[in-house]
């Protein structure tokens, strides 16, 4: 069944009464009409518990605290498969966002941001509310083996749902390059999933193993990194990756990259 978006129910977390409005006023305009606001963390957090939104979008900084710890109050609570977070911000520095990239958020939205942003965001969180399976040419979905490698225990999460959410029933996880290397010595895999920055042995390094072992030479591998854009990663499809995309990740992008990858 197809998810309404008149009936997503939107937490708008902003300390300045002005921009609430104005970004209240994009999501009525994007057909996103349950709204509420706060402005301040704890109301955020009583909100959370008593009016379960579907959404939250949020600023970064608070008087009481940050972003990042109404995302811990999310995960605490285990209600990050239910609530889907967008940080809109105006902040560009790589270092501060990474962690939000990391946690497994729906979209990072700039300030001010386009329609077409929030159309985007918007959309991804569809995607995760109401899935569709992957349909393959050469591949049964349901018979897809995947290997996941991510230092994130969040981010691993957020790819695994994603991944089942179109139809993959066996997915196996690495916490790093070295861990994945041992489990390639004793399976065999249709599609690896990795990280770039990861400790003792990174996503490059991993891809570099993969493409010189005869075993796994010609395993489809997609690099997911909260670093994409950055210049160390401009040549790392040289180290043997076949498709790079960012953190976070739109369910559909991600969809029609493994459906290029597994047509091949």
């Amino acid at each position: 069944m197809s998810v309404a978006l008149d009936q997503l129910r939107i937490l708008l977390v902003e300390p300045s009464d002005v921009q609430r409005k104005v970004i209240s006023q994009h999501l009525n305009q994007a057909g996103l009409d349950q709204t509420r606001g706060a402005a301040t963390l704890a109301e955020a957090k009583q909100l959370i518990q008593s009016w379960q939104p579907d959404i939250v979008t949020s600023a970064m900084y608070f008087a009481d605290g940050t972003a990042h710890e109404l995302i811990e109050h999310i995960h605490a609570q285990q209600l990050q498969d239910t609530i889907h977070f967008m940080l809109v911000s105006s902040e560009h520095r790589a270092d501060q966002l990474e962690q939000f990239k990391q946690s497994g958020i729906v979209a990072i939205l700039p300030k001010p941001f386009t329609p077409e942003q929030l159309q985007r965001a918007i959309k991804a969180t569809v995607d995760l509310l109401d899935p569709e399976h992957l349909e393959l040419d050469l591949y049964d979905i349901e018979d897809l083996r995947v290997l996941i490698v991510d230092d994130s225990t969040t981010s691993r999460h957020v790819l695994r749902r994603v991944l089942e959410n179109m139809g993959v029933e066996h997915c196996v996880e690495a916490e790093n390059g070295q861990q994945a290397i041992d489990i390639l010595a004793d399976q065999q895999f249709d599609l690896i999933v990795t990280d770039f920055n990861m400790p003792e042995i990174n996503g490059s390094e991993l891809a570099q193993y993969v493409r010189n072992n005869t075993a796994h030479a010609h395993t489809p591998l997609l690099m997911v990194t909260a670093r994409a854009n950055e210049p160390q990663l401009a040549n790392v499809k040289q180290s043997g990756v076949d498709a790079l995309t960012d953190k976070p990740f739109e369910p559909e992008i991600l969809r029609g990259i493994l459906s290029k990858l597994l047509s091949q």
